[in-house]
This record gives structure tokens, C-alpha cells and sequence, in this order.
């Protein structure tokens, strides 16, 4: 039997970031963390772009600008989607999942989910580096162990 996995390191990889402003609270400290994730993963400075966008919705169309530029190896997606008082929230969160998936799925280019889709305000804090972490990190460690392993098995 022949297993693959990716290995932590991104050292050689460009990477991207596309970060929603909307929520900003949050989405600085997920970026933060995203950030702290590639400078210990070993990322060169000069191979990391981050992309400010107004809100979650415009993510899907940045990345797929990024991805069909080539700008980058792999996409790493910040940003908090907090539920109101409206159905706002449900359409815009299954909208931005379903481009992100299609764009990745398409073009066969790693792009990791890094937006919280929480409930209250005191779940985005949680997950943004506080009790529950800082899901920035996660979706870097993702992104780059899904590069390393596309890259070791051949998948390229």
C-alpha cells in the first residue's frame, strides 16, 4: 500500500491571502494568525500577497482573478460571516462556500476555507484566537500540506 501526505513546509510556495474587511475585528486577527502560520511554515516574505476585499462575497472573484493569473500556488480565504436577524447570512455564506469549492474544483488550485460562519460575535472572537484557536492558522496549515502533497504524489 502507497500512502501520501503533505509535509508542513512552505518555504518555495506563493502563497495568497484574500481577506474580507467586513467584520474586521475578526478578520485582522485571523490574518494574523493565517501570517504567523507561513513565517513558521518557513514562507520568504516576498512569496506571500495578502488582498483586501470589502466582504465575504467578493472573495469567490479575487481568487478566481488570482487563480487564473497564476499569481499563486495555493488560496488561503479569511473572513467572519455572522448570522443577524435576516436570511442574509444563509445566502451569503452558501454562496461564498459554493464559489470558493467550484473555483478550487475547476482549476485544480488548493484554496482553503478560513471564513467563519458563527452565530454570535463571541464565537468569531473564539475562533480568531482565542479559546477555539485561530482558524487563519488552520486554513494555512491546510492550504500548504494540500500543496506538499499534490506536489509528492504526482498529482500535478
Amino acid at each position: 500500500m502507497e500512502t501520501y501526505q503533505g509535509k508542513l513546509q512552505a518555504k518555495g510556495l506563493k502563497i495568497g491571502i484574500v481577506v474580507s474587511r467586513f467584520n474586521q475585528f475578526i478578520s485582522e486577527r485571523l490574518l494574523e494568525g493565517a501570517l504567523d502560520a507561513l513565517h513558521k511554515l518557513g514562507a520568504d516574505e516576498k512569496d506571500i500577497t495578502v488582498y483586501k476585499v470589502p466582504g465575504s462575497f467578493e472573495i469567490p472573484l479575487v481568487v478566481k482573478k488570482l487563480v487564473v493569473a497564476k499569481k499563486a500556488d495555493g488560496i488561503v480565504c479569511l473572513g467572519a460571516l455572522i448570522r443577524g436577524d435576516t436570511p442574509h447570512f444563509d445566502f451569503l455564506s452558501a454562496e461564498v462556500t459554493k464559489g470558493l469549492a467550484q473555483i478550487s474544483m475547476d482549476e485544480g488550485m488548493p484554496v482553503s476555507f478560513g471564513i467563519l460562519t458563527v452565530e454570535t460575535i463571541e464565537q468569531g472572537i473564539e475562533r480568531a484566537g482565542a479559546k477555539a484557536g485561530n482558524k487563519g492558522w488552520d486554513a494555512v496549515f491546510s492550504v500548504v500540506e494540500t500543496l506538499n502533497l499534490i506536489k509528492k504524489s504526482g498529482l500535478e
